[in-house]
């Protein structure tokens, strides 16, 4: 018992000295010298793209394209880039615990050689994912395939590391498929687009729904996430929303503000809509832990069928729960009502202006938002 209090103590010791929930404006690199070692859970990374771009982008009724033109992207060099790409992974390394996992984003421009210098300094990859583009920016210039995707890694610290998956939330989500390596969102438009003075706050903000996803995948609540190119705070909104702690780096005043007023405006979502399934459940037909992701409906809210006989409250994984019982909208509703099978679309309901309307309603809408 003497060393269990020991290591509860140390644990405790480690995490009072971490500025928990906080947005540190520094240098990435300077920024993570100043933690201890092995106190995060995981790293979230969206380095620079160094994109190296060759002068203004205009579309073809000759608007200029909003495109990453910042200092924040300019490196002298490949060999700049792959020095600052070595000595930010190697810090990472350093303050993540022995089973931490780390994830990074980026397009074709870095990807690679970002990749490279992670299995250089040690980091095991576990998958390559492709976040397809539903709605990608067009090839103005017709010279080349449209870009559609960014490709993230996720890594662990070692081969033998016991790192965090969470199969069957990842599963639920998916309605009982298996989450596949692709991943199909929009990029960032209408009122989840931050804007200042009516111009992107940020030229890369990505979107909630991809955050959402890896975190409920590879953390649990109460762990440490870290984000050394912080940016508008996206990671730290969505950790706030499911019960994660969040550590913040950026350097740029505009991005910190946005951030800070971002995450203030955040609600946390209760304990009992954050917690995710265990238990297998059988296959439903159709998807539906994709509007939770996009925040058609939120974790906490309550859906009802046609004659309000049953309420039900949506997860954070997409599954229902009830007095009697929890499942997919198809399995609770099949079990609500003694029957061998459920169209959850059309059984459960949300409320709208104080009528109730079949959860179907915001899957048309969804398919409509994302049909390109």
């Amino acid at each position: 018992m003497a060393v269990l209090e020991k290591v509860r103590k140390a644990k405790t010791d480690v995490a009072a000295r971490l500025p928990l929930d906080q947005i540190i404006m520094d240098d990435c690199i300077e920024a993570m010298r100043s933690l201890p070692d092995a106190c995060i859970d995981m790293v979230f990374a969206d380095p620079p793209y160094n994109l190296q771009l060759g002068g203004d982008l205009f579309r073809p009724e000759g608007g200029r394209v909003d495109a990453v033109d910042n200092d924040w992207d300019k490196f002298d060099s490949n060999a700049a880039y792959d020095a600052f790409s070595k000595a930010w992974l190697q810090e990472a390394r350093r303050i993540l615990k022995p089973n931490g996992t780390l994830w990074v984003i980026g397009s074709y421009h870095n990807i690679f050689r970002v990749g490279a210098t992670l299995q250089d300094e040690g980091f095991w990859i576990l998958n390559d994912i492709i976040w397809r583009k539903v709605n990608p920016m067009p090839n103005f210039r017709g010279t080349r395939f449209t870009n559609a995707h960014e490709t993230l890694i996720w890594a662990s610290k070692g081969e033998k590391s016991k790192y965090t998956f969470n199969y069957r939330a990842m599963k639920t989500l998916n309605d009982e498929l298996q989450m596949r390596s692709d991943w199909s969102f929009p990029i960032c438009g209408g009122q989840e687009r931050l804007k200042r003075n009516g111009t992107k706050a940020h030229p890369t903000q990505k979107p909630e729904a991809l955050l959402y996803r890896i975190l409920l995948a590879c953390t649990n609540p109460g762990d440490v996430v870290l984000d050394p190119f912080f940016g508008t705070g996206t990671t730290g909104a969505v950790a706030k929303r499911l019960g994660r702690h969040f550590i913040g780096v950026e350097r740029e005043a505009d991005y910190v503000s946005v951030a800070q007023e971002r995450i203030e405006a955040a609600l946390p979502l209760d304990e009992s809509s954050l917690k995710t399934m265990q238990a297998d459940t059988s296959a439903p037909r159709v998807a539906f832990g994709t509007l939770v992701e996009n925040r058609y409906l939120k974790p906490g809210d309550t859906l009802w069928d046609a004659k309000r006989r049953w309420s039900a409250v949506v997860r954070a994984d997409g599954s229902l729960v009830c007095d009697t019982g929890h499942g997919s909208i198809h399995k609770l509703g099949a079990t609500l009502q003694g029957a061998p099978s459920c169209n959850g679309w059309t059984f459960w309901h949300f409320e709208e202006g104080g009528a109730l309307k079949p959860v179907d309603e915001l899957r048309k809408m969804w398919t409509l938002a994302t049909t390109v």
